[in-house]
């Protein structure tokens, strides 16, 4: 599966009219008549991120049919709902780099911060209403209680120290893979209706879901602040259990395994500190492991949209797992 890295400008070529067109739907929906809204939305705008759920939402209405206006719609929601999600994350986190800029509650605050976004979920249920499609109303809203779940659980489990591969698994499907297929399938939602484009999209979009945050763990173990534009380390600084570190405690010596709760339970994890925790999760085999547990999620997504027939659409949402599995951030 691993080839040369195709760039996103080349995944979204087939689409573009169509970006464009989310684009202003998108921009609309964050517009208001309060000064500070929009200078934060005017900071968001310029830095966001690479659009990869409205992108799949596109990409799948264009798999299935002919897009919408309920597809951009869709789409803008799907972003809305990241957004809002994100700037929850970085007051919780106490995170101060987004995307490698400074985080929205480093400038303005986390007062601030959460009301913009509870703003920004407030619009994203107000262009909700403006579908007016049961389906996709029932999909989107069970994903937003997915997400505020999955983020419990990991807390949850990240006091107690009881998280296990399973929970891990069931966790990272609520908090990151729930919102990609639910942005996948509301493209057959808004176009097709089948129960087969339905389930394949979703398929594609859970899996790549999991590839997705599978990545995003490797990242916080061996990434850069500078790769990957956001704290590092930061989960593992947070006792936050990902699967290398899982895969560790299960196959590390006893020493070596006492040796990382050590490390695990310092309060302050200096670079010296983080270059032991990787080298023992590295002997481990963990990061071997979480590499293979990648693969294995994005040949399952690729096998979802296989019996579609060769397109530039279906072309662009395969190198999209590709893109996902050899992004440098």
């Amino acid at each position: 599966m691993h080839k040369d890295l195709v760039t996103l400008k080349q995944i979204t070529a087939p689409i573009i009219e169509d970006i464009k067109i989310f684009q202003k739907e998108f921009e609309n929906a964050l517009k208001s008549e309060v000064r500070l809204i929009n200078s934060i939305s005017k900071y968001m705008i310029r830095n966001r991120g690479k659009n990869i759920r409205p992108i799949l939402t596109i990409l799948s209405a264009r798999l299935c049919g002919q897009p919408t206006l309920n597809s951009y719609r869709a789409a803008a929601m799907m972003e809305l709902l990241h957004i809002a999600t994100l700037i929850h994350d970085d007051v919780v986190d106490d995170g101060t780099l987004r995307r490698g800029k400074l985080s929205i509650n480093r400038i303005w605050k986390n007062k601030i911060s959460v009301l913009m976004g509870d703003f920004i979920l407030s619009r994203a249920l107000i262009n909700m209403i403006g579908i007016k499609d049961f389906d996709a109303l029932e999909r989107i809203s069970a994903t937003a209680e997915k997400l505020s779940t999955g983020e419990i659980l990991q807390i949850e489990k990240s006091i107690t120290g009881s998280m296990t591969e399973e929970v891990y698994f069931d966790m990272i499907n609520q908090k990151t893979a729930s919102l990609i297929a639910t942005s996948c399938e509301l493209g057959a939602i808004t176009t097709s209706k089948s129960e087969k484009d339905r389930r394949a999209t979703f398929d594609f979009g859970d899996n790549l879901g999991m590839a997705f945050q599978i990545k995003d763990d490797l990242f916080d173990l061996v990434g850069s602040e500078h790769d990957t534009g956001k704290n590092s380390g930061g989960d593992v600084k947070k006792n936050m259990m990902t699967l290398p570190l899982i895969h560790s405690y299960r196959n590390l010596s006893r020493s070596d395994n006492r040796q990382l709760k050590r490390l695990l339970g310092k309060k302050k994890k200096t670079s010296r500190v983080m270059a032991d925790i990787r080298g023992l999760v590295e002997t481990s085999g963990g990061l071997k492991y979480a590499g293979n547990k990648l693969d294995e999620f994005s040949n399952k997504a690729l096998d979802a949209i296989s019996f579609y027939p060769d397109s530039p659409v279906k072309q662009s949402l395969t190198d999209l797992v590709a893109f996902n599995t050899l992004r440098a951030r």
